[in-house]
């Protein structure tokens, strides 16, 4: 029998990022919304932050649209980069929402790039 010891626990390093990291990135410095294809939908994401989590990457974002349509709510969104399908800057910009706190304890030692307030 084998017991668990920390180093079991230690999180799995990153897989090579995405070739549309870029594209993230960009829209995260110029603060402009992203348009993709999730869940075979059509989102517009105002994305605040792009980090690690158990090996995969993830973008933070505030849904803008989903099928051209604004959500009842705002709220932040954790969308897997990998399963963002199409993506592109858009022309439209957008402001820090008041919602995200980049200083979160499931940010620490794991954020690639967030948005500047």
């Amino acid at each position: 029998m084998k017991l668990n010891t920390d180093e079991d626990r230690v999180a799995a390093p990153p897989s090579l990022p995405p070739a549309t990291m870029p594209v993230v990135f960009e829209a995260i410095v110029k603060q402009q919304a992203l348009a993709a294809t999730y869940n075979r939908g059509e989102v517009t994401l105002a994305p605040h932050i792009v980090y690690t989590k158990h090996g995969e990457f993830y973008l933070d974002a505030v849904t803008l649209e989903r099928d051209g349509k604004p959500p009842r709510e705002p709220k932040i969104g954790a969308f897997k980069i990998s399963g963002l399908g199409g993506m592109r800057v858009t022309p439209r910009r957008f402001a820090p929402s008041e919602l995200f706190n980049p200083k979160e304890e499931r940010y620490e030692g794991v954020t690639l790039l967030t948005i500047e307030g």
